[in-house]
């Protein structure tokens, strides 16, 4: 029997947290503003969410709206506040103007985690070249998660490269787990699972309402049970 499928929700805060829980997630990615697709929250967020529940909790490490790292000296300070708060997994990736790993904002980020567990996010699906931001970081300490959709527009878009990238891990640079998510589908999940995925990421997923509702437990629920359980 193989290990569950990993299901990751976006929390923004407790009440999203306590509901994600409730209905199955197994990981929280945390966050505030997804009007800017998703910025740092706040320690005190942070410290409230890892009091209320006990599944694992990344959260964000990104200043402001795109890929650019801006001030990586202010987001290695924020890192290590988030730290402080409590927080032990992580959601970061910087790219520079070509499209190329950020790879100086990363190695400052990355040497404040300190060997802390963290997921490149959709910064891969913006980026020139996927294989060799892949190589580039095959190496850096903690890094265990690439969250992709397979392309910028979303997995519709992306399922020849997500099922592409399935078949090469283990390789160098391909070692991480792909937790797919950007406009993933109940009805993307089932070839998804043939092809040996098992994370997966939901937001607007979770919310009936839209991003103005909280975190349903039964949205998460259903998803966890064609996840499998």
């Amino acid at each position: 029997m193989s290990k569950r499928a990993v299901l990751e929700v976006i929390a923004l805060d407790v009440e999203d947290a306590v509901a994600a829980q409730a209905g199955g997630a197994d990981r929280l990615e945390l966050v505030t503003d997804m009007a800017a697709d998703g910025l740092t929250p706040s320690a005190a967020t942070v410290a409230a969410i890892r009091a209320a529940v006990d599944i694992d909790v990344r959260v964000m490490l990104r200043l402001a709206d795109g890929f650019a790292a801006g001030d990586a000296e202010r987001l290695a300070r924020t890192a290590g506040q988030m730290r402080e708060a409590g927080a032990t997994q992580f959601v970061l990736g910087f790219l520079d103007a070509d499209g190329d790993v950020d790879l100086g904002a990363v190695e400052r980020v990355a040497g404040v985690l300190d060997g802390c567990r963290w997921t490149f996010h959709r910064a891969i699906d913006r980026a020139a070249d996927r294989d060799a931001l892949r190589k580039q970081l095959a190496d850096f300490p903690g890094l265990d998660t690439y969250l992709t959709a397979g392309a910028a527009g979303g997995v519709d878009d992306g399922l020849t490269v997500l099922l592409a990238e399935a078949r090469r891990r283990g390789e160098p640079g391909y070692e991480q787990q792909l937790l797919v998510g950007g406009g993933l589908r109940l009805d993307h999940v089932p070839g998804l699972l043939d092809a040996g995925i098992d994370g997966f990421h939901i937001g607007g997923a979770a919310r009936p309402s839209g991003w103005s509702g909280p975190v349903s437990a039964a949205a998460v629920g259903e998803w966890r049970r064609v996840l499998g359980h």
